[in-house]
């Protein structure tokens, strides 16, 4: 953050300019190194810190305590909301005071942050991690299984290799309980003495087993990983609002006051702030509703949390047709011969679905921000959390894909490009159609894989006392 608010603010790193009327000169090799070396280096520090921070900062709440593990079903809510205030500051520092101070700021408040960040080192909860790799555990189980693909898996669970309770006190590590899901990795946790090893003929000895918790820590890897395939539509849907809704906004009139012209971009802000006004509402009016009618202590389970926001990101494609239908309907009755035109037609009107994506993110987003982290195995947290950031990532390339590919099939076809250079002789809204039925696919086959996910469970969290009530482990998060 240095090397950038150096890189905008120094003139010596500026191209030059002789008059504010003509073009700057190209900037220098060195110049242009220097930046682009500043924004590489954010990258390296944010991919070691993203996947991290938010984990770390839930690993301080003690899912022993009562208290604090109310508190921990709050903490997403409270860590994004936190974020994209963050980001929406910085936007509108960026665009109201100008680089050098927009960039500034953020640096002597990261200068800030890391000081309270090591201040309060001796402080944090730390869990040191023991035993082997958590990867090369997962790669032990897989082929374990192979070792005994020829068995049936046990029908008896006593036939399972599980250390005791001891041995899990002693490692500071959680016991995980037996799940019929994947019950084909169930192989690699039975015993030398099972039907495995009893042949005529010699043979070589097998694997030592696993254990039930490091079977069932693989299973989740699994669990998780076909929620994380019915999370990429969503993504590539969200993925619009910086790519064809910014496109859509600069055909539409952005006349706000006389000549001041909004910048068609600017309208992303609403996505942030309807998640801002949405956070608190939920969090504070919806959850304890919904904790009294459910009896779930987040309101909602993990999984019904994410099958509202899917829902609500379908409801944006919809509310993106019906008003592209009304831009086209607008074109229809204004004709005009010139290229890319500015429809008369306020950009507000594509206000309904900027918010809609908001309000959809205090589901989506932060929710599966939370179902990743606490359906980690306890030795991967940090994998959550690289699940959710590589859902988007992947949902952006699916999107740049999709439109490419789209586009190139509509134009094959000897019509109009759905989605041309130039939208006023497009079919946008044959995009955003298809976009919905896809959208409408993905929640069914969502909700069919989250039919049959079965939750994690502890050996001791079979019972959780909220508030002076015992509910059950299954209970606190229901069937979906």
């Amino acid at each position: 953050m240095i090397m950038l608010t150096m890189a905008v603010s120094l003139k010596s790193f500026k191209p030059d300019c002789p008059t504010t009327t003509t073009t700057c000169n190209k900037a220098s090799t060195t110049t242009i190194t220097f930046f682009y070396a500043s924004l590489y280096i954010i990258a390296l520090g944010a991919g070691g810190t993203k996947p991290n921070i938010s984990t770390f900062g839930a690993d301080q709440f003690d899912d022993y305590d009562p208290k604090e593990k109310l508190m921990k079903a709050s903490f997403f809510n409270w860590w994004m909301f936190s974020s994209f205030l963050g980001g929406l500051v910085a936007t509108l520092g960026l665009e109201n005071i100008g680089w050098g101070v927009g960039y500034g700021v953020p640096t002597v408040g990261l200068i800030f942050s890391l000081i309270v960040f090591y201040v309060g080192t001796p402080n944090y909860r730390h869990k040191v991690r023991g035993g082997e790799n958590p990867a090369w555990e997962v790669v032990r189980v897989w082929k374990a299984a192979w070792a005994n693909r020829r068995a049936e898996p046990p029908e008896d669970l006593a036939e399972l290799f599980e250390m005791d309770a001891h041995h899990y006190e002693v490692t500071g590590r959680r016991q995980l309980c037996h799940t019929k899901s994947f019950r084909f990795l169930d192989k690699a946790a039975m015993k030398p003495t099972s039907t495995t090893t009893a042949s005529t003929t010699p043979l070589p000895p097998p694997p030592p087993p696993c254990t039930v918790t490091q079977v069932e820590s693989s299973k989740l890897v699994l669990s998780m990983s076909k929620i994380w395939l019915a999370t990429l539509i969503p993504s590539t849907i969200w993925a619009q609002a910086n790519t064809l809704f910014v496109k859509q906004g600069t055909t539409l009139d952005r006349t706000l006051h006389h000549h001041f012209r909004i910048p068609a971009a600017s309208l992303s802000s609403f996505i942030t702030i309807s998640m801002l006004l949405s956070v608190p509402f939920y969090d504070r009016l919806l959850v304890p509703y919904l904790r009294r009618r459910t009896g779930n202590p987040r309101g909602l389970s993990l999984l019904q949390r994410l099958g509202v926001g899917f829902a609500i990101q379908t409801l944006v494609t919809l509310v993106a047709y019906l008003v592209e239908v009304k831009r086209m309907h607008v074109i229809t009755q204004n004709p005009n011969p010139m290229h890319n035109y500015v429809v008369p037609m306020s950009i507000f009107w594509l206000l309904p679905q900027y918010v809609l994506l908001g309000v959809g993110d205090v589901f989506t987003a932060i929710g599966l921000l939370e179902f990743f982290y606490d359906q980690s195995p306890e030795t991967m947290k940090s994998l959550g959390t690289t699940f959710f950031t590589s859902g988007i990532g992947v949902g952006n390339f699916l999107n740049s894909l999709l439109v490419t590919a789209v586009d190139g099939l509509t134009r094959r076809w000897g019509r109009r490009s759905w989605i041309g250079s130039d939208l006023n002789e497009s079919h946008l809204d044959y995009y955003y159609a298809f976009l919905t039925v896809v959208s409408v696919v993905n929640v069914g086959v969502f909700v069919w894989v989250a039919r049959g996910f079965e939750y994690k469970r502890e050996v001791d969290d079979d019972e959780v006392v909220l508030e002076g009530k015992v509910v059950g482990a299954l209970e606190m998060e229901g069937k979906v």
